[in-house]
């Protein structure tokens, strides 16, 4: 069964709240320098201030302290925030929103699964078919669906390469088979990229977009980082961490070294 928020929780479901026929977009996908982004957080909470996001979430590899820090500042920017991290599982790159302890890596996918489930959060699996990044699809992911109980799929990742654009509709023909929530995220390493993809949702807050998931009621739209968009995380990759540091974290976002937070730039 999905996740259920506890009642102490911020983003705690109104009991009596009644279906919003509105809808609002929501990119729940998204790293700042606390991982490998190239915006910190207040420049991404302006950006996205000025856009037509309802909401996002701040997603780095295995640390919260992005999304903690967004979650802050979110207010003086009129912006909402779900604290997430994408948590480097020992099978594969998961998504886990609405969370407030941070999950470390390396551990099996069930096992984080159900932690992020014990503290109300909902599990998503990110990019699953794209070979060129650690992914669940290529550990069973429709085949292991009793042991790992995901609460959506990521259906359209923006920031795929080329050759692996296949690996969304992919995604979304085994989300379909399992009766799983379609969602769409920009996995914006950019401001640029921020909102490329994007999860659609009834209403228009936090609760809102929970709900929804849960019910089965989001879904994904937008489209494709484009060619420049690349070429300038590359160019600000090299500027911000240089040649040595751009290497590192193409092995790092293949799977080939584990993930080095000194290669990070936090809060500057």
């Amino acid at each position: 069964m999905p996740a259920q928020p506890p009642s102490t929780r911020p983003y705690q479901l109104k009991r009596e709240a009644t279906m919003n026929s509105q809808l609002s977009k929501a990119d729940l996908h998204i790293h700042s320098t606390y991982s490998d982004g190239t915006a910190n957080v207040a420049a991404i909470l302006a950006h996205v201030a000025q856009s037509d996001l309802r909401l996002i979430a701040i997603t780095d590899h295995d640390t919260i302290a992005g999304g903690r820090a967004a979650a802050q500042l979110a207010r003086d920017f009129g912006v909402q925030v779900i604290v997430g991290e994408e948590v480097s599982t020992a099978e594969g790159h998961l998504l886990a929103l609405f969370i407030d302890d941070e999950l470390p890596p390396g551990r099996p996918a069930a096992e984080t699964i159900a932690a992020i489930h014990a503290q109300g959060g909902l599990c998503v699996a990110a990019h699953p078919y794209d070979r060129s990044v650690p992914s669940l699809g290529a550990h069973g992911l429709h085949e292991r669906q009793a042991e790992w109980r995901l609460d959506a799929i990521e259906a359209l990742n923006a920031g795929v390469i080329w050759s692996q654009r296949g690996c969304n509709r992919v995604a979304q023909h085994v989300a379909a088979a399992m009766n799983l929530p379609a969602l769409g995220g920009s996995d914006a390493h950019s401001l640029a990229t921020i909102g490329r993809a994007y999860t659609v949702f009834p209403g228009a807050s936090a609760d809102d977009l929970y709900r929804a998931i849960v019910r089965g009621e989001a879904s994904w739209g937008g489209g494709y980082w484009t060619i420049g968009q690349y070429l300038d995380v590359s160019r600000q990759w090299v500027r911000q961490r240089g040649i040595g540091g751009l290497l590192r974290l193409a092995l790092d976002g293949a799977g080939v070294t584990p993930r080095d937070s000194a290669t990070f730039i936090g809060r500057s």
